[in-house]
Formats: C-alpha cells, structure tokens, sequence
C-alpha cells in the first residue's frame, strides 16, 4: 500500500512530467528510424520515470552476468551520442526537479528518486527496469 501511494504522490508531483519528457525523446529518436534502439530505452525509462517505486533501473551486464548489444561496445557509443544528444537535458529537468523536492522535508524520498533518474538519464542504453523484489531474491 506504501509503494501505491508513493508512486501516486511521485506520479502527481512531477513524475508525470519528466516521464512525458522521456516519452517525448523516444518519439523522437523513433522518428529518425536510426534512433530505435535510443527509443527503446526512452520508453523503458520513461515508464519507470512514471512509477519508479518498488522498481529498480540496473545494467543488464549486472542482472544477466554477460554482455549483450546494449551492454557493450555499441552501447557505450549509443550512451556516448545518447548523452550529447538529449541525455543532459534529461539529467537536467531530473536535477531540477531533486532540487524542489529537496526543499521540503516531504520531497526528500522523491529528490533522491529524481537524482536516480538523472544518472539514468546520462547513460540510458543497456539499463533494464526489475521489480526491486526481483534483485533481493
């Protein structure tokens, strides 16, 4: 019950926004047609930006134990064109949001979410979204 309504709060107090923000880049990175696979993260992201709680964002190198596409080499230059692209933009609307929420004592669960996101946001590509119940297991 304490994960639904955090996630609601997050929901109506800013994740709502950032994860548009996320949909909105993997919009466009589809529209280029080279930019599927920047996308796919896009709207991976972009739904855990929504509901981040009782989830978790880690590399699929970690979860799998070996590399994949995303994981390796053409990930990293993925990342790299991901982050001069649009991923500090993202980082950016992440960190700004941290910062109002850091303001209220309330916000303080929601900031450190945010500055999660922001990471995520530089880097995106051979991340992969599990249920936090998922890694503890």
């Amino acid at each position: 019950m304490m994960r639904f309504l955090l996630n609601l709060l997050w929901f109506v107090l800013g994740g709502f926004v950032m994860g548009l923000g996320w949909w909105l880049a993997g919009v466009v990175a589809a529209l280029t047609i080279v930019g599927i696979p920047w996308a796919r993260a896009c709207f991976l992201i972009g739904n855990f930006s929504f509901w981040p709680f009782g989830q978790e964002a880690v590399s699929r190198r970690e979860l799998t134990g070996s590399s994949d596409f995303g994981t390796g080499p053409f990930g990293f230059v993925g990342n790299v064109v991901w982050f001069l692209v649009a991923g500090w933009w993202l980082a950016i609307g992440h960190l700004s949001s941290a910062l109002a929420c850091f303001v209220t004592i309330i916000g303080i669960p929601f900031g450190i979410q945010h500055l999660k996101l922001a990471l995520i946001a530089l880097a995106p590509i051979g991340m992969e979204v599990v249920p936090r119940e998922r890694l503890h297991s």
